[in-house]
């Protein structure tokens, strides 16, 4: 977990492109996370940041 948003997002987007998976960035109290989108579950008490497709990204 991170305390800096730009970080964790700058982590998910090389972690998207090297696995080749979908990829989210939340949040949870104040501190941001990754994991591959697959292993979230509706359930989860998580603020979804944002998400990177390995195949859309530049």
């Amino acid at each position: 977990m991170s305390n800096a948003r730009s970080l964790a997002q700058s982590h998910a987007f090389q972690l998207a492109r090297d696995l080749m998976v979908p990829v989210t960035v939340f949040e949870v109290d104040g501190e941001y996370g990754v994991l591959p989108s697959d292993e979230i579950d509706a359930g989860d008490d998580l603020e979804i940041i944002c998400e990177f497709h390995p195949w859309s990204a530049h």
